[in-house]
């Protein structure tokens, strides 16, 4: 592995990189800014940042990839555990040749985004966790049983967008389970002692009103969280609460997300 100065230059890349018994899609915008990896919502692909990519521009590296069967081109695997998410972020930056950056996560890639942050405080510049990794007891047996019926109602739909890339070609069974894990990864006994941990600067953007498959005010009970999170670790800050929504927030709050990620930028200071 190279150790890449936050001044060395590189070209842009695009291509696979292996891992265990798959390989993921990655894009490297290269040039001489500052590394930024950038972990998706749990179903979502790498496009979905391309505003947030525009409005920080060439200051920085940016680093986008697809997740294990998701996306038009990253490979199926059998392990799509939360840990797998957490190694691929390693593999990603190794094949790219960095050993240290800042790294922005929305939705499920916040909750990876958070994990890397606190496991490796000597490689992280620091972390954007757009609207989730807020810790939660939100999993109990009848919310499992929702879940499971939700993306085995949604299949037929789902199986139909696979060759678009739009939709993962994860099964509802395995669609479900990755959900169910994210909602005993979420519970406060388990996430807060993550969040305490982390000592690199931390940024939250907070979304409002509900996200898909939620019901009434769920996700603000959950975002609620957060204000015992800034108040137990000085690192941590909510960077800003915007209006709009859980799946709209990287459209139409780009560029709140891009002004917390230059405030935790060291050049930047």
């Amino acid at each position: 592995m190279t150790n890449n100065s936050l001044a060395s230059t590189t070209s842009a890349w695009t291509g696979m990189v292996t891992i265990d018994d798959t390989a993921l899609a990655v894009t490297d915008t290269g040039g001489t800014g500052t590394p930024i990896i950038y972990c998706n919502g749990q179903f979502a692909t790498q496009g979905y940042w391309k505003r947030v990519l525009a409005d920080l521009g060439t200051d920085y590296r940016h680093i986008t990839f697809d997740e294990r069967g998701r996306g038009k081109k990253s490979q199926l695997s059998t392990d799509y555990s939360f840990e797998a998410a957490v190694r691929d972020v390693d593999a990603v930056l190794e094949a790219r040749g960095i050993q240290h950056a800042l790294i922005a996560g929305w939705s499920y890639g916040a909750f990876v985004g958070a994990h890397w942050a606190s496991r490796n405080p000597h490689r992280a510049l620091g972390a954007v966790l757009i609207d989730g990794a807020q810790p939660h007891d939100w999993l109990d047996d009848a919310m499992e049983q929702r879940i499971r019926k939700l993306f085995k109602r949604l299949s037929p739909l789902t199986t139909l967008l696979r060759p678009t890339g739009l939709t993962p070609r994860l099964s509802a069974t395995q669609q479900a389970e990755c959900n169910i894990e994210l909602g005993k990864i979420s519970r406060e006994a388990n996430l807060g002692p993550v969040l305490d941990n982390i000592t690199v600067p931390t940024r939250y953007i907070v979304a409002s009103g509900a996200s898909f498959g939620s019901h009434g005010d769920e996700q603000e009970l959950i975002r609620a969280s957060l204000d015992n999170v800034c108040a137990r670790n000085p690192h941590i800050r909510i960077s800003a609460k915007v209006p709009s929504n859980h799946d709209h927030i990287l459209r139409k709050d780009f560029h709140a997300i891009a002004d917390a990620i230059r405030d935790i930028t060291p050049s930047h200071h």
